[in-house]
Formats: C-alpha cells, sequence, structure tokens
C-alpha cells in the first residue's frame, strides 16, 4: 500500500501550523494559495479524514490533523538528518551546519568565526539559534544543534566533547537611583527580598530545566533572553546578577549601577560542546578556531589564547 501522506504534503502541513494561515504558508513555500489548498484537499480526501476544522472563522487542526503534524515533523526530521548525512558522507563538508550560541554570550565573536568559515568554505549554510541555560546542552542532546559556544555549567548528559573558554563574571545590577543603591554595602540577602527578581527562563524541551542566580525574592519577572533581562533591569522592573560583559555600555550610560553584595555569585564556566562522533569538515574547523581561544570576561569577546 502507498500512502497518499508525501513529504510535500507535510511540508505544507507544517508551514501552515507554524505561519498560522493558509497565505503565508503559500508564500513561505513559494507556491499560489490555491495550491496551498489543493494540497491539503488532497490529503484529506486520500486519507478519508479531515484535518482542519473549517467550521469557524479561521481553519484550525483538528486532532487527528494535529497527530499527522505532530508525527509528520519526526518523519520531516528524520529526512533531513538521513539527505545531510547523505551529503556530507560525498565530500566532507557539511550543506547546513547548525551553531548553538548561548543567551549569555552576544553573537559578535561568532559572527567574526563564520564570515572566516565563509572566505574558504561558502557553500556550507551555518544557521544559529540561541538557547538559555540548559537549552544549549538540550539542543545539542536532541540532535538540534552541532556545536554550542558558550554553555554555562555542568553538561547534564554525557558523552559530549568539551572545551573550556573562560569564566563569565556576574554583577549585581539596578537601575541607576534603585532604593538599594541608597544602602550601605555590601548589601545582605534580606534586604533584597522586598524587589522583584528578574531571571531568564531555561529553554530545554527534554532536559530538565534549571535556574541560575535565583535570589528568592518575594516576586519574580520571567523573561527569555540575558537581553531582555537587562531590558528589564534598566527600566527598574526588577533586580538581580547580569554578565559584566553584557552590560558595559548601560553601566557607561548611566542606565545601570553594580551593588555588592555579602555572598557574591562565582564565576560561571563556560564552554564550547559538539557530539563526539560528528565528523563534518565545518564543524572540525570551528572546534580548531575555537580551542585556540579565550573569553574576555570583560569585553565579552574571544581572543587568542595565552601560550602556556
Amino acid at each position: 500500500m502507498i500512502s497518499p501522506i508525501t513529504l510535500d504534503a507535510l511540508r505544507t502541513l507544517d508551514a501552515i501550523e507554524r505561519r498560522h494561515s493558509f497565505a503565508a504558508a503559500a508564500e513561505e513555500l513559494c507556491r499560489v494559495p490555491s495550491a496551498i489548498s489543493y494540497t491539503i484537499n488532497k490529503l484529506e480526501e486520500d486519507l478519508g479524514v479531515a484535518l482542519f476544522d473549517r467550521s469557524r472563522r479561521k481553519a484550525e487542526l483538528t486532532a487527528i490533523g494535529r497527530l499527522v503534524l505532530e508525527q509528520g515533523r519526526q518523519i520531516l526530521k528524520a529526512t533531513e538528518e538521513l539527505t545531510a548525512q547523505a551529503r556530507r558522507a560525498a565530500d566532507g563538508w557539511e550543506v547546513e551546519l547548525r551553531i548553538c550560541v548561548d543567551s549569555i554570550l552576544n553573537c559578535d565573536p561568532v559572527y567574526d568565526l563564520i564570515e572566516a568559515f565563509h572566505r574558504i568554505q561558502p557553500k556550507t549554510e551555518i544557521r544559529l539559534s540561541e538557547e538559555v541555560l540548559g537549552g544549549s546542552w538540550d539542543a545539542l542532546n536532541d540532535g538540534r544543534c552541532d556545536l554550542v559556544i558558550g554553555a554555562d555549567g555542568a553538561s547534564p548528559v554525557q558523552g559530549f566533547a568539551l572545551h573550556s573558554l573562560g569564566e563569565v563574571i556576574f554583577e549585581f545590577a539596578v537601575t541607576v537611583g534603585h532604593p538599594l543603591t541608597e544602602l550601605p554595602m555590601p548589601l545582605p540577602a534580606s534586604v533584597i527580598h522586598d524587589y522583584p527578581t528578574v531571571i531568564v527562563a531555561d529553554s530545554s524541551r527534554h532536559l530538565p530545566v534549571r535556574s541560575s542566580g535565583l535570589l528568592d525574592g518575594r516576586s519574580r519577572i520571567i523573561v527569555p533572553t540575558i537581553e531582555h533581562k537587562i531590558a528589564a533591569q534598566c527600566r527598574g522592573l526588577g533586580v538581580g546578577y547580569l554578565p559584566r560583559h553584557r552590560i558595559t555600555r548601560e553601566l557607561a550610560e548611566g542606565r545601570l549601577a553594580l551593588l555588592t553584595l555579602v555572598t557574591p555569585r562565582p564565576p560561571e564556566q563556560i564552554y564550547v560542546a559538539w557530539q563526539r562522533n560528528n565528523a563534518g569538515k565545518g564543524l572540525k574547523w570551528f572546534i580548531e578556531q575555537l580551542k585556540k581561544m579565550r573569553f574576555d570576561a570583560d569585553g565579552g569577546g574571544l581572543t587568542q589564547a595565552q601560550k602556556p
């Protein structure tokens, strides 16, 4: 029996769900809307089931449609992995290299590496993503990326190859003029409890989520990235620790002030990590370059490591 569920139909279904409309899916897939409608109608007809509930103003997936989509995405992922493996086997260079940058870093040093890489291998597509806390390890463990730059803390699972980039230094920061700035230093933890703590949500999908730098205040404001955390603290919405290298401009412009606590937060080791069995030439090139570098805790860049 030949299944009516084709890869093209699954890609169409996936695009509709992600873009929230047939028209937007058509734009993404470079097709006319009528072609998108025909593909879905034909699939429903061949399966003998309704994938979308059209009784409402906006078509929504039925329970069966959701099932086909979720299982179909696994098929699409497996197909993409098989295609990539076949092409990698041909010449060793990846068609696509997926690099995850932890939210604790900014991407400027990574852009420099990508620019240098494309001078020698312009045909490899680089796909950047951002994760938070354990989300970097989760992305590597789940196969969503080939290389992680800036993963902090110890890996929650075994089997990754690691290279330490150095330490990130954290500073307790508040908006200029905050009531805490009027108190004598160093501050005890008890006085911080009167103010909301801004924390970054862990982006892990499968590995256990973890928290970083929690101050156990009475209320919390949860944001998706370090960038959002900086913005929230600049506006005085809350307090908390921030990476020193990410707030140099905010300090220079007088938008943030640093405070000293009785118990400061220790520096955090950050790593480059990758799957040991990945033999791609592009991945190897990035690893070789990163092994020559150290993280600058003050400026946030990657500098040449000092030879012993």
